[in-house]
């Protein structure tokens, strides 16, 4: 335990508890049950001289009767045992705050405690008689007296036993300083800053290996000195895979792009596990480090993995007050032959009306089937080609989509290669082909488009479904020439990218930033067919705006452009560690030219999300209202329904 020279007198750290607010999921201060003949349930009062709230609750955090109030005791001796244990860890729990004069009374049915005296027989008589009567009254009186300052901070090198200069430790790493107050605890945070720092040095064997504490009681100080060894510094050593049943191990390997001899840090190790889980295949990574060296001073490591089940299905319901409701089904394996492969069949249905509501069952002229669309997606993965860092992907399209602006009908197949030059950065390119028709208030387009697609993806973001850091590039362009057999002749190209910026260590407070592009040239805007001409409005795109509705107009009806301008920005903020709000504004429109046209009027909307944070990620609740409504829009305001945060 660190601090042994204050471990004689019983000095423990607590574990740390996050608070509940609210009380929304369980709370330390549980009621406790009533009387009765089988249990003996008792009331639980703290006194703290002074009345330092934050010591309170630092107190009950440490204390099993607090913890345990609601699932009391057989009998009175277990109860006053219970009372008794409580004793070490209240001073325990004093001196980690910096408190080394307190005294601690604990009294169990009136009747006071001693760890030096044997069990008490009243106690345990009289809180007997309590049974089936009342609650056992235990109090707990501590009067900490005062807090106890330190004077003498110093960090010995273990190799020369003299102190660090300050460029090889810096002090806002150790941060505890003289005057500063003489918290065990804050030692303890300081030995673990301190370690993480050298190991991020490359240092991956560095420790306290010792510390002297020094508590001088009648003045009310404390000195502590730490001997650090830094260790040597080490490279990544011979990576082994372990734990691959059904999953070929060269797959995994394709997804560490750390070599031997690369510096070791623990960030290299962070970024190793979080490439190889995006495997599907897998459902854990554990990597753990060898005990020494090898010949060329580099540190072995050892990946376990764990591996999913293979075959998945699911379905989910979405529903906005826009964009209508929408049902998906899907199907899934995912380590087809052996190799990580997978293969997802994935179907849905969608219906829109001009309100973006359900329709009314009981007046079939409300119903339309012209209104509902569907698609059925086919796609296969196979990761690794031949062990390298190239994936082949393989998708196929049929769909029948159906928006305020247009119909269409379509199929379509791609095939491309990816190369994934490293768990951040990779480049896809292949090749397309599809054959559909659209229709909207221009008119009837039957087209075939055959493409080549090439696109980069840049990710830095550390969660999926809720970044908090990180910036996310995803570039495209895609030519579809004639001499291909298109009959459409243009190059359609997309960039997004989104900032995440957490102002806080927890990332509980998050301002998130996204900014979209896109641009048609080669062709006129009606000669290109209306689904792959550009739309905003709706989810995932400028909320509380109609699903595609911004764009320039005919006749009053949404044509589509051939270039796109969106823009969000959010602020994420945590309430409690599971209920966040999100206010957000979006703004953008599609513009007839191949290139935004700013004299046109960009649309903005405002809203606040209320966020519900899970194991799998934020379920996620937008309302969104518009700035200036579109004219004839009479909706004054939009639901948004789904998983996952807007972007």
């Amino acid at each position: 335990m660190i601090l042994a020279g204050l471990l004689s007198g019983g000095l423990s750290i607590p574990p740390a508890n996050a608070f509940d607010f609210f009380g929304l999921f369980g709370s330390s201060d549980e009621t406790p049950p009533p009387p009765n003949a089988n249990t003996l349930p008792y009331s639980l009062d703290f006194t703290v001289v002074g009345n330092d709230k934050n010591l309170v609750q630092t107190l009950k955090d440490a204390s099993t009767l607090q913890s345990l109030k609601g699932d009391p005791p057989p009998d009175a001796d277990a109860l006053v045992r219970r009372a008794e244990a409580d004793l070490p860890r209240m001073t325990d729990a004093l001196w980690g705050a910096g408190y080394y004069n307190a005294r601690v009374a604990v009294a169990v049915a009136g009747v006071s405690l001693s760890l030096q005296a044997p069990r008490s027989e009243t106690a345990i008589r009289t809180a007997a008689g309590y049974r089936a009567r009342a609650l056992v009254p235990v109090q707990i009186v501590v009067d900490p007296g005062p807090q106890f300052a330190l004077q003498n901070v110093t960090v010995l090198d273990a190799r020369t036993g003299r102190l660090f200069p300050p460029a090889e430790l810096p002090p806002r790493i150790v941060k505890i300083k003289p005057g500063d107050p003489a918290r065990a605890t804050d030692v303890v945070a300081a030995q673990a800053r301190i370690v993480d720092y050298f190991r991020a040095q490359s240092r991956p064997f560095a420790k306290v290996t010792a510390q002297n504490p020094v508590v001088v009681h009648p003045a009310r100080i404390m000195d502590i000195s730490l001997t650090v060894d830094p260790g040597p510094q080490a490279g990544i050593g011979a990576i082994a895979v372990r734990g691959a049943e059904n999953v070929d191990p060269a797959v995994v390997r394709s997804f560490i792009y750390t070599e031997p001899g690369d510096p070791y840090s623990p960030a290299a190790l962070a970024s190793m596990r979080k490439s190889i889980l995006s495997i599907e295949a897998l459902s854990s990574v554990r990597i753990r480090e060898g005990d020494a060296l090898d010949a060329h001073g580099n540190l072995p490591l050892f990946v376990d993995i764990t591996e999913r089940q293979p075959r998945v299905i699911g379905a989910s319901v979405q529903y906005s007050t826009t964009d209508g409701p929408a049902v998906r089904a899907y199907w899934a394996h995912r380590n087809l032959f052996g190799g990580a492969e997978r293969l997802r069949l994935e179907g849905s249905l969608f219906y829109l009306t001009e309100s973006g509501g359900l329709p009314d069952e009981d007046d079939e002229k409300d119903f339309n089937w012209d209104d509902v669309g569907g698609r059925f997606r086919a796609s296969f993965l196979k990761p690794a080609l031949w062990g390298t860092r190239n994936d082949l992907l393989v998708d196929a399209l049929a769909e029948r989509d159906r928006t305020e602006s247009y119909t269409s009908r379509l199929v379509n197949g791609a095939a491309a290669i990816r190369h994934r030059f490293s768990d951040k950065f990779s480049m896809q390119g292949g090749i397309e082909y599809e054959k559909g028709q659209a229709s909207d208030i221009l008119g009837q387009i039957d087209y075939t488009l055959v493409g080549l697609p090439l696109s980069v993806t840049y990710d830095s973001t550390d969660n999926v479904l809720d970044p908090t850091r990180g910036v996310k590039l995803l570039a495209s362009v895609t030519p579809y020439p004639e001499f291909l057999g298109s009959t459409v002749p243009m190059t359609i190209a997309k960039g997004t990218a989104s900032t995440y910026w957490a102002l806080d260590e927890e990332a509980r407070y998050v301002l998130a930033g996204r900014l979209g592009l896109g641009s048609i040239v080669g062709s006129d805007l009606d000669e290109i067919p209306a689904n792959r001409r550009f739309y905003a409005g709706g989810g995932g795109s400028v909320r509380g705006f109609g699903y595609r509705t911004l764009s320039p107009k005919f006749l009053d009806e949404p044509i589509g452009g051939r270039s796109l301008l969106e823009a969000s920005v959010e602020a994420r903020i945590k309430i409690t560690d599971t209920i966040g709000i999100v206010p957000f504004v979006d703004a953008g429109t599609a513009f007839e030219s191949s290139y935004p046209d700013f004299d046109d009027t960009i649309r903005v909307s405002a809203g606040l999300g209320l966020r519900y944070y899970t194991a799998i990620g934020p379920i996620r609740l937008d309302i969104a209202q518009p700035i200036r409504r579109e004219p004839g829009d009479d909706r004054s305001f939009a639901v948004y329904v789904g998983i996952g945060q807007a972007f």
